[in-house]
């Protein structure tokens, strides 16, 4: 009877030590994961950094998340502050309309749109003789337009602070990385045996080639980008340069946002060959890199499907902010390759506990 309670007081608080210590980390779930991806996947680079510093961890550690902070940090903060003001400019230019209204006449390429020009034509004019109207229109998007684009500034800085807390997390991993990844090996073969080990392996390769196809596409696209932006003659070269790889990172329409609102900029201006040009090798050179280089990068783990990209995106952001960007593909891919290893390998031995 003693043995029976003293074994139930015992479950009981090593369960509250355990509730205790998932309620303290909780906070910090998406930046401690984000800060584990970061080091696996630059596990390479530390390695060769180690032998380069004469095995003094520290300074390996801390060199390593300089140039985190140079190639994440810094631009972020630039480009927060770049959308910020982007913002309020919108917002200026779009508040004469408001006052003097629609010009009169209709410009001739929205008339010659196939299909919508007609329709367009006669509610634009339409708006003309209403100014009332046209102004409750005006005032109906101005609202959720500045809504929608403060709240993507919002994100940028949230992510600004997010990032900052996964570097100072990756210090450390990057110092004991040897002991962490052994505990995690140890763990793996302890709950699961040879599975566990394959899947420990796996799960190195999964992180490493997803992050790698993700943010290598992201690179050579904004690269890509940086390259037209030169020839069009578009001013901000850098700051547009450095928005396309991190939009890039969201699927389907990311990249386009960036590119499409170039060659508006440079029609506005009169440069409609240059305008062209900016469609063209937006299509053809920017989005289309993500068409053939993001599956060679991540082809040494398995086809990465649209779906799994799409909802790793948005909902990671949703779950962890704007670290979601990389941290939630990166997870749902991680999952797939995981389950199907475990179904393909049934006959796992018993773990060892």
């Amino acid at each position: 009877m003693y043995s029976t309670q003293k074994q139930i007081i015992q479950i009981a608080i090593v369960s509250l030590l355990l509730i205790g210590c998932i309620a303290v980390l909780t906070p910090f779930i998406g930046t401690l994961l984000l800060a584990l991806v970061l080091t696996v996947t630059t596990a390479s680079l530390r390695d060769y950094l180690l032998v380069l510093c004469g095995g003094r961890r520290s300074l390996t550690a801390a060199i390593l998340c300089l140039l985190l902070v140079l190639l994440l940090v810094l631009p972020m903060a630039l480009l927060s502050g770049s959308m910020a003001d982007g913002v309020e400019m919108a917002i200026a230019y779009l508040r004469p309309l408001l006052e003097t209204g629609l010009p009169a006449n209709v410009p001739a390429w929205v008339t010659d749109l196939p299909v919508a020009g007609e329709a367009i034509t006669d509610y634009w004019q339409k708006l003309v003789a209403s100014r009332e109207e046209m102004n409750e229109l005006l005032r109906q998007l101005i609202a959720p337009t500045r809504k929608l684009a403060l709240a993507a500034v919002s994100l940028f800085g949230q992510g600004l602070l997010q990032l900052a807390l996964v570097i100072f997390f990756a210090f450390f991993i990057f110092r004991d990385a040897e002991s962490y990844a052994e505990a995690l090996r140890t763990a793996s073969i302890k709950l699961a045996g040879n599975l566990g080990e394959r899947m420990y392996k796996l799960a190195d390769g999964t992180v490493t080639g997803v992050m790698v196809g993700i943010v290598g596409t992201a690179a050579a696209q904004s690269l890509v980008a940086l390259l037209g932006f030169v020839i069009a003659g578009v001013p901000g070269i850098i700051m547009l340069s450095v928005a396309t790889f991190f939009f890039s990172m969201v699927p389907v329409v990311g990249a386009s946002l960036i590119w499409i609102g170039a060659a508006i900029w440079l029609y506005e201006g009169g440069q409609t060959g240059w305008a062209i040009f900016m469609v063209l090798w937006g299509m053809f050179g920017i989005s289309s890199v993500d068409n053939f280089l993001k599956p060679i990068l991540i082809s040494r783990t398995s086809s990465l499907p649209l779906l799994l990209i799409v909802v790793g995106v948005f909902g990671g952001v949703l779950v962890f902010g704007f670290i979601g960007l990389f941290l939630g593909p990166t997870l749902l891919a991680l999952g797939q390759v995981l389950i199907r290893e475990w179904l393909d390998h049934p006959d796992y031995d018993e773990p060892v506990i």
